[in-house]
């Protein structure tokens, strides 16, 4: 059995994509915007601009179908030339329900933006391997894909039809896996880890067989042989690509998915030990431990207890900047 890793660890950090605002501008124009506690995105639908971020030497500037996703929490500054004076975001959208606004005309100028909501333990999966912010030109391979999904995202917020609501939260989320597809694309300048690896053909299909079946006692023969390599080839290659040996990997991979059950589920700690390949529950508390630091029901009690008491982690924004 074999599965798509890519598609697995994205439902494992739960990631949601949001359409949260935008804006229209004319004549000269900037905005500066606080460091997001999220991971954002925005894009360029009409016109063009200027993209500084907080501790990047020079601007970038952007077209129309430019997408951009900054993942670290870095203010940073949209405008129509980068010597023209910010406005506060927080003052330009301040009140309630407000998530557009207008500066000057409106008529050189539209920007869309929103949000990646993410599990807060899943999720630093995601955001522990992307760089601190990355820019996907309108004239890049994935262009056609990004033109179509911008239109109908304009189209849908513009428009009053039926579902528009939940077209757009899906159109976002197609959206955010272009942008991820995009980034994979330039995989051969990304640090070690398992984005790297996943874009790597020569070891994808060992990845599917861990990803596709976790729990079998998978040997370095038989991931070899599926790539058609050599062990010794298979895991220099394997490790140089995604930063740990094969058997790490799969073991992590493990206790990711432990991890999510634990806290999830209630399923009992030995079905976890089973499911996923361990021959007793001693030997999987064992391992779970070492890689954790804690055993499987102190991470399950305090994961679930941490539920409770903090039951929004995930909810969407609810103060008045909701738009970068």
């Amino acid at each position: 059995m074999s599965t798509d890793p890519f598609s697995e660890i994205l439902k494992f950090t739960n990631a949601e994509s949001l359409v949260t605002g935008g804006f229209t501008a004319g004549g000269p124009w900037a905005i500066r915007f606080p460091a997001p506690d999220k991971i954002k995105f925005f894009a360029v639908v009409k016109g063009h601009c200027w993209v500084s971020i907080e501790s990047e030497a020079e601007p970038v500037h952007f077209e129309t179908g430019d997408v951009g996703l900054l993942t670290a929490p870095r203010s940073f500054v949209l405008s129509s030339a980068p010597d023209v004076e910010p406005l506060d975001a927080m003052a330009l959208f301040s009140g309630a329900g407000r998530s557009t606004t207008q500066l000057g005309d409106g008529q050189d100028f539209a920007h869309i933006g929103g949000h990646v909501l993410l599990d807060p333990v899943g999720g630093r999966l995601l955001r522990d391997v992307l760089p601190a912010w990355i820019h996907v030109p309108a004239a890049s391979a994935q262009a056609t894909a990004f033109r179509w999904l911008l239109d109908q995202l304009v189209e849908e917020r513009a428009g009053d039809l039926p579902g528009a609501q939940l077209a757009t939260a899906q159109l976002a989320q197609l959206l955010f896996i272009q942008i991820l597809r995009a980034h994979l694309q330039t995989s051969d300048h990304m640090p070690a880890g398992w984005l790297r690896a996943l874009a790597d053909p020569r070891i994808a299909p060992a990845l599917r067989l861990m990803h596709g079946e976790p729990g079998r006692s998978w040997h370095l023969e038989d991931l070899a042989r599926t790539c058609a390599m050599s062990r010794t080839s298979f895991a220099y290659h394997f490790r140089a690509v995604a930063g740990v040996p094969p058997l790490t990997y799969l073991a992590e991979w493990r206790m990711r998915l432990a991890e999510r059950a634990l806290r999830e589920e209630e399923t009992p700690v030995a079905a976890i030990a089973r499911s996923l390949g361990y021959t007793s529950e001693s030997a999987f508390s064992n391992a779970f431990k070492r890689m954790t630091g804690n055993s499987p029901q102190k991470f399950r009690i305090a994961a679930q207890k941490g539920s409770r008491e903090n039951p929004s982690s995930r909810s969407r924004d609810t103060d008045a900047m909701r738009t970068a």
